[in-house]
């Protein structure tokens, strides 16, 4: 999606004011509420960096467990678990 986005910098600002998660879209939320995004993560068109990165983000988190999981998983689907 990014690839096409960079060719389309008007929808891609379009996208963003409809979709994208901003500072008021979050207010909405739960004050207790966290961020997640799976990665990789387009700023400014999905996600606003402010709100990526700050404290309510997991996103670090999720995607650096994200990569064991998929390791583990690939592990044992081929064969090699104890």
């Amino acid at each position: 999606m990014k690839e096409w986005m960079e060719s389309c910098s008007p929808l891609k600002e379009e996208y963003f004011k409809t979709y994208g998660l901003n500072q008021v879209r979050l207010d909405l939320a739960k004050k207790d509420a966290i961020v997640m995004h799976p990665g990789p993560m387009n700023r400014g068109v999905e996600i606003d960096s402010a709100i990526a990165d700050s404290e309510q983000s997991v996103i670090l988190p999720q995607v650096t467990f994200g990569i064991a999981v998929r390791m583990a998983v690939m592990a044992i689907l081929a064969g090699q678990h104890s």
